[in-house]
């Protein structure tokens, strides 16, 4: 079997942005659209929007959320549900293309015990892989090596969702 570990994240779990009273999904959503680079958020579609993770697990970690606030994957509308299975095609389109993942893993963690950390609003992750792409460093080190910034990543991915509708 095997395993993706992130101890690296412990960092955000210490932080207490578990137990914060606000949803950043719909905070970064609220936003205007001209801080979108700034909030990570590569496209707004009607009822789904598509953004990287603050916090990732791997450079192009990736996440699809429905535009409605809710935390029941049985209370998501088969509009919304479409929307982010599509979205999920892109996003493996792109980061096949743009950053050459070799695999790639794709989830939803439901309810804290499964590792959610934002229960009250579902999100699916879409996670690349490379060969090799965990090594000592964060088990040896506690440090995970990131190969390329943030914002870096989001201009590189960006041109895959100008056209979308």
């Amino acid at each position: 079997m095997e395993r993706l570990w992130a101890p690296w994240r412990m960092k955000y779990i210490e932080s207490g942005d578990l137990d914060s009273d606000g949803c950043f999904l719909c905070d970064k959503l609220a936003a205007d659209p001209s801080e979108d680079e700034e909030n990570l958020i590569l496209h707004r579609g009607n009822n789904a929007f598509v953004l990287m993770n603050l916090y990732p697990y791997n450079n192009g970690h990736l996440m699809v959320a429905p535009k409605r606030h809710t935390g029941e994957f049985t209370e998501l509308h088969k509009d919304e549900l479409a929307e982010m299975m599509y979205l999920t095609q892109i996003c493996v389109d792109a980061l096949k293309q743009k950053m050459e993942a070799q695999g790639i893993n794709i989830g939803f963690n439901i309810g804290r015990v499964a590792g959610a950390g934002c229960v009250d609003h579902i999100h699916l992750h879409i996670v690349p892989r490379w060969n090799g792409d965990t090594n000592f460093m964060p088990i040896i080190g506690d440090t995970k090596i990131m190969s390329e910034a943030l914002n870096d990543t989001y201009r590189k991915l960006l041109p895959e969702f100008a056209n979308l509708k």
